[in-house]
Order: C-alpha cells, then structure tokens, then sequence
C-alpha cells in the first residue's frame, strides 16, 4: 500500500475567508500532481458545516504552516 504524501500549504498570514483556504488548499495539492484529492477535499470542505470543519479537515490533506 503506497501512502500519499502530505504536502507543505502556506496558510499562515492570508485572508482567513474560508474560500480563500479552501482554494489555496486545492492549489497547493494540485500543483504536486494530487488532483483528485484537490477535487475531493474541495467538495467535503463545500459540505462541511462549519469554518472550524473546514480547518480539522485539511489537515487530512496537507501540513500547514
């Protein structure tokens, strides 16, 4: 079984609107080649019900920093 690699997302110091995260999120996965998990966390982060779901969420797919 192979497992992905987390990639590094910038999150600290920009716009705390949770589009902009979500977007910068699914930026940051697809420009290491993981589209369909930039595709995937784009619609469970569009289902979620709640900013702070958004944050506990992404941390499923990328390393903050």
């Amino acid at each position: 079984m192979q497992t992905r690699v987390k990639p590094i997302c910038q999150i600290v110091g920009i716009d705390g609107n949770v589009f902009v995260i979500i977007g910068r999120v699914a930026a940051t996965l697809k420009e290491v080649g993981q589209r369909e998990e930039a595709r995937e966390f784009t619609a469970r982060a569009f289902k979620a019900t709640s900013y702070n779901a958004v944050l506990a969420m992404l941390s499923e797919y990328v390393d903050v920093c």
